[in-house]
């Protein structure tokens, strides 16, 4: 018995270090994305725009070992809620993925014309956004329930930048008709990165209900 437990120790390690490694794709990913707008940068662009494999394939890989690690060990009580956990972690990574890719598109859209105007905004909610993913994880591999409240302290700070985002944009917008096309695609940009957060809160969300089985959706 002594034996199986260390066994399923071992696994559980193996799959949080996965988690992190697609954490670590799907964050780089974004990041190269936020840099090709805001340095004009357009291979960096198509980096992104050619393509998730190496997330996709994570994923599938992830949710096997998710499923392999129920059906052979039956885990209970906090090993099952970390397992369940991870399932839908692995699920919010890989649509992180996906709107780094819907973000290098809207870049691709925005860079057919001049700039609006400097850049202030985005690059924080990105770098925002991507600081709450990391926190999101880190908790979840030291189920650290306090850095998870941090992260669902951060959304608010990310949807109120969203919110400047777009006023600021508006003004453009009003003042000049030509400015309507591309700053429609950074205001695209924004609700991307918006969702971003809310992913990460999602995954801090599942850290909390993993560590103390309290269930924080909708509060």
């Amino acid at each position: 018995m002594e034996h199986q437990s260390r066994h399923f120790q071992d696994e559980l390690d193996e799959l949080k270090g996965r988690l992190l490694e697609m954490g670590g794709l799907a964050e780089e990913r974004l990041r190269m994305a936020v840099r090709s707008l805001v340095d004009r940068e357009t291979a960096l662009m198509d980096r992104v725009l050619a393509g998730d494999a190496a997330i996709n394939h994570l994923h599938i890989e992830i949710d096997d070992r998710c499923f392999k690690l129920l059906a052979l060990h039956q885990p209970m009580a906090v090993d099952l809620r970390s397992i369940v956990a991870a399932v839908k972690i692995n699920s919010d990574l890989e649509r992180v993925g996906d709107l780094a890719v819907n973000i290098a598109e809207a870049v691709r859209r925005y860079l057919q014309d001049p700039p609006v105007k400097e850049l202030i905004d985005i690059p924080k909610m990105a770098e925002l956004a991507q600081a709450m993913l990391r926190d999101s994880l880190d908790a979840f591999v030291r189920r650290d329930v306090p850095l998870a409240q941090g992260v669902l302290a951060q959304d608010d700070e990310l949807d109120a930048l969203k919110t400047k985002v777009f006023r600021d944009l508006l003004t453009h917008m009003l003042r000049d008709a030509s400015t309507i096309e591309p700053a429609l695609h950074l205001i695209l940009i924004s609700r991307h990165l918006e969702r971003i957060g809310d992913h990460a809160t999602n995954i801090a969300e599942d850290v909390i209900f993993m560590v103390s089985a309290r269930d924080v959706r909708h509060q």
